[in-house]
């Protein structure tokens, strides 16, 4: 159990889609409008976990042509938020970014997100602790993971909201949100790195 846990974390923590469109939405719009963000990503982290659970992410996600538009629809979908990021308070933004990604935003990014599949297959696949009661298995790790996952993202909110509360000027909040969204586009490069190397 301890071994999953810590599996759970180092899983988790590493910079994704998730927690780095958390912290930049933090950075950009504040701890109040990333928190309904965060609410949309545990939502949608715990469908795809049920997906995986159920096996029906593994049937969908063998055919090949469904895997490269989750993988398309993930990469656009990332470019978007990173826009959005970037552009926070912009009046030259040529989306409006007045209003942050809230709830369905969240919710969106995790059912069409690469790595929330992959860290939820590896976690629920590997790591047996109670092979003779599955279920109990199974329940024990979506608590264990949840307890994990919720103060890790908080945390990623934070970081990111405390440097929305420093009040920093114009050019230097546009250079942090800047900064966030090109975090994202590398995360957005990898993925579509190791997409194309497997292919």
């Amino acid at each position: 159990m301890l071994t999953f846990a810590a599996a759970v974390f180092f899983l988790i923590v590493t910079p994704g889609p998730g927690v780095l469109s958390t912290a930049g939405l933090g950075a950009a719009y504040g701890f109040a409008a990333g928190l309904r963000y965060v609410g949309g990503l545990f939502i949608g982290t715990n469908l795809v976990a049920l997906a995986v659970i159920s096996g029906v992410a593994a049937i969908v996600l063998s055919v090949p042509v469904v895997r490269w538009v989750l993988m398309a629809a993930s990469i656009g979908y990332l470019l978007y938020l990173a826009s959005r990021i970037a552009f926070a308070g912009s009046r030259l933004a040529f989306i409006e970014a007045k209003a942050p990604p809230a709830l369905g935003s969240g919710i969106l990014l995790q059912a069409i997100n690469p790595k929330a599949y992959a860290v939820n297959t590896t976690l629920f696949a590997g790591f047996p602790f109670a092979p003779d009661n599955l279920v109990y298995e199974t329940v024990a790790k979506l608590l264990i993971a949840n307890a994990i996952w919720i103060p890790i993202h908080l945390g990623w909110l934070f970081a990111g909201a405390s440097l929305h509360r420093l009040n920093l000027s114009d050019r230097n909040q546009r250079s942090i949100n800047v900064a966030m969204a090109a975090s994202m586009l590398l995360v957005v490069a990898l993925a579509l790195y190791s997409g194309l190397k497997n292919a």
